[in-house]
């Protein structure tokens, strides 16, 4: 059967989502503020946690009922039909909001929708339960929805190792996308930290599904099939030549970048090494794309002291890779300005408290 699913993904990023959905044949995909709808089966649910790149987490509604009054809410929600989707031997955590209702006390529908979930089927209801169930109460309807995520979708499984101020797996997928990246072109990341656009691209090239390595919550509840699941998630990766760089003049970034690497599975298609910005020579590949994600000023050091530090990188550019395009991401435009290079800037996006933007250029 059907239901409705939410797509969450980083405010900003709900365009580059819904073309990720709707690619992978999820049906009439539609953004909306901080996610993407659409519809799909328990398998549908089971695949979009284990191929969209971009997503933050896959929310489903399980159910809906109105409720006027307190008593209107513990007799229905007794009658609901938990057993479906949970089980009475894996806790689950309850989220509750109210608003716009006749039910306007959290706390007490907390208590009512647990009370009805423990002594009908029995399922214990922990504030640490990694699984989470969600009620909604908006003008006197009830939603029930379920975390099938777990975690949220950023983390893979395979980057252990992460520097000062790491980019999300789920915004470098985004920002790939963005610049049309479809795993044939090289990618060259110059102050490559942790490795993030690296892996990200070399997994995208040799087309290794980013859930490949993790658990889901969707693996607690009643619906799950191990076996359809196994078969899903077993894919053999594309053969691709090493064409995807990642340099950083900080040693221990680069033994972080290559073991995440080695993790990921995706070693023999890239390549780290230790220098600075200013041995940064093109290599022989046709020409790609420039990634970078460098310190913003706002979070690593003193912005007037990177100046140059962007001038200095736009000049290495321009000077040595005629016909790549480069995205940046910073959280100061003024930084992106004094690299002197050709940008054109996307959405503004919620990165560790500051806010980011992606520019990228034409080729050079």
């Amino acid at each position: 059967m059907s239901q409705p699913i939410f797509l969450a993904c980083l405010p900003g990023l709900e365009q580059t989502l819904t073309q990720e959905a709707r690619a992978l044949g999820f049906p009439d995909p539609t953004p909306v503020p901080g996610g993407v709808e659409t519809t799909g089966t328990w398998p549908d649910i089971w695949r979009a946690n284990l191929m969209l790149r971009t997503a933050s987490r896959v929310l489903v509604r399980i159910g809906s009922f109105r409720a006027m009054h307190l008593a209107q809410l513990d007799k229905r929600a007794r009658k609901f039909p938990w057993g479906e989707t949970l089980r009475a031997d894996i806790p689950i955590r309850l989220d509750v909001t109210c608003t716009r209702s006749r039910i306007y006390h959290q706390k007490a529908a907390a208590e009512r929708i647990t009370r009805a979930i423990t002594e009908t089927l029995g399922t214990p209801v922990a504030p640490d339960a990694p699984l989470r169930l969600m009620a909604r109460i908006e003008d006197d309807l009830v939603t029930f929805s379920l975390d099938s995520s777990g975690e949220g979708l950023h983390k893979r499984g395979h980057k252990l190792a992460t520097g000062k101020a790491p980019l999300r797996e789920t915004m470098a997928a985004a920002f790939l996308m963005q610049m049309g990246f479809d795993g044939s072109q090289p990618v060259i990341d110059p102050m490559c930290g942790s490795g993030t656009f690296v892996i990200e691209a070399a997994e995208i090239a040799m087309q290794l599904a980013p859930g490949r390595a993790r658990d889901f919550g969707f693996e607690q509840l009643a619906s799950f099939d191990a076996k359809a699941w196994a078969k899903m998630r077993a894919r053999t990766p594309r053969p691709v030549p090493q064409q995807f760089f990642g340099y950083d003049r900080d040693q221990g970034a680069v033994k972080n970048a290559t073991d995440n690497a080695t993790r990921a599975g995706v070693s023999q298609t890239t390549a780290f090494a230790c220098q600075p910005l200013s041995a940064l020579t093109r290599p022989d590949t046709k020409p790609g794309l420039i990634l970078v994600n460098p310190p913003y000023g706002a979070r690593i050091g003193n912005p007037k002291l990177l100046y140059g530090l962007y001038a200095s990188l736009g000049t290495v550019l321009k000077e040595r890779f005629s016909g790549w395009r480069v995205g940046l991401v910073t959280s100061e435009k003024k930084l992106a300005q004094v690299t002197g290079l050709p940008f054109t800037s996307g959405p503004i996006l919620p990165h560790g408290g500051l806010k980011v933007q992606f520019y990228q250029t034409p080729p050079l």
